[in-house]
């Protein structure tokens, strides 16, 4: 099969031809149709997370938002079959952890991560493990493209959104970061009642935001983020969400925030923040701020987000903004650089 694989930090991804994969017992192989080229790829590529234990062994086929259809079954498998059109979290998770048996499987004690701790959707085919739990299987409906906009950047947004962010209808949300997960959340939150501003360095983006349901644009480069959000939110977002780890970023974030606001952070840190961030700690405890992590989003809610999207009521195919052939993935990665990216680029001629 043909596959692009990271072979050092910060140098072109090597396109190779290697053997197709078998499946180990409990694995099954997808046949890639889409596959998305994400930030947290750029991260990996970028040498990012030694901090928390996240360095891969090189070589490494990258990728981890992938849509297509089983093509082998290893033997122990009982769920999947060949033919079956599926996706898959990117963390995978093994379904018997005390986590995992809370149905958090996101925060699963002996997770892996497809494209990081072993090779991942840059390529033909894909082994996903423990393929009767991680295995999602896509409606008629949700086609192999939209399955690979879910896969990562899309479901964490909802999670961030829905679940950690727990955002009722009529609040404001700030997105801090109109990147892939940022234009996520803007049209997640804008489709399920939320009223939506949206921050950012490039008019392009914004504009973008403004297509999928933001009320208002902020340009940071521009604009004074606290004062305008406070301004047009009347006191400040009842929810803010944190779509990069940049420490300037963040502190707009909780600045932004009213009384008893909470930060859905999503984004990590790159190699200027190492894990750490100032924070505006006075302003957090005298206005009561809430700042909760969020990360993927648990396999039993997949349902949830499946059934809107197979319900026109969430559209992650609109942010798509490129396809592009494997051989492009390493340029579109390096790209990411200098934030140039729109929405999501996604793979899908191998």
């Amino acid at each position: 099969m043909k596959a692009a694989r990271l072979v050092k930090q910060r140098a072109p991804l090597e396109i190779v031809e290697l053997p197709d994969p078998d499946p180990g017992p409990d694995e099954v192989i997808v046949r890639v149709e889409a596959e998305g080229i994400c930030r947290t790829d750029w991260h990996v590529w970028n040498g990012d997370w030694g901090w928390v234990g996240m360095t891969p062994d090189l070589p490494l086929v990258l990728g981890h938002e992938l849509g297509g259809q089983v093509a082998a079954v290893g033997a122990d498998v009982r769920r999947v079959a060949v033919g079956d059109r599926v996706t898959a979290p990117f963390h995978e998770a093994c379904g018997t952890c005390p986590y995992c048996l809370v149905g958090r499987s996101n925060l699963c004690d002996r997770l892996q991560f497809i494209g990081l701790t072993h090779d991942g959707g840059y390529a033909q085919y894909a082994a996903i493990r423990n393929a009767d739990f991680n295995v999602v299987h896509l409606p008629d409906s949700v086609d192999a493209l939209s399955a690979a906009a879910i896969g990562c950047r899309y479901m964490t947004a909802f999670h961030a959104v829905v679940h950690r962010g727990a955002m009722s209808p009529g609040q404001w949300v700030v997105v801090h970061g109109a990147g892939g997960v940022g234009l996520s959340a803007v049209q997640i939150a804008a489709a399920l009642g939320g009223r939506v501003i949206a921050v950012d360095l490039a008019p392009a983006k914004l504009a973008k935001a403004r297509a999928e349901g933001a009320e208002h644009t902020v340009n940071a480069s521009t604009q004074d983020v606290i004062a305008t959000v406070r301004e047009l939110t009347g006191g400040g977002a009842h929810l803010a969400i944190g779509g990069i780890g940049v420490a300037a970023l963040v502190n707009n974030a909780v600045l932004s925030l009213r009384k008893g606001g909470r930060l859905a952070q999503v984004g990590l840190t790159s190699q200027a923040e190492q894990g750490y961030v100032p924070l505006a700690l006075d302003h957090l405890i005298e206005n009561e701020i809430e700042i909760v992590g969020s990360v993927g989003n648990p396999h039993v809610t997949y349902p949830e987000l499946l059934g809107l999207v197979e319900r026109g009521v969430l559209r992650p195919e609109a942010i798509v903004g490129e396809t592009v052939a494997l051989e492009r993935a390493g340029d579109v990665i390096e790209s990411m650089d200098r934030y140039d990216t729109l929405g999501f680029t996604v793979i899908t001629s191998f």
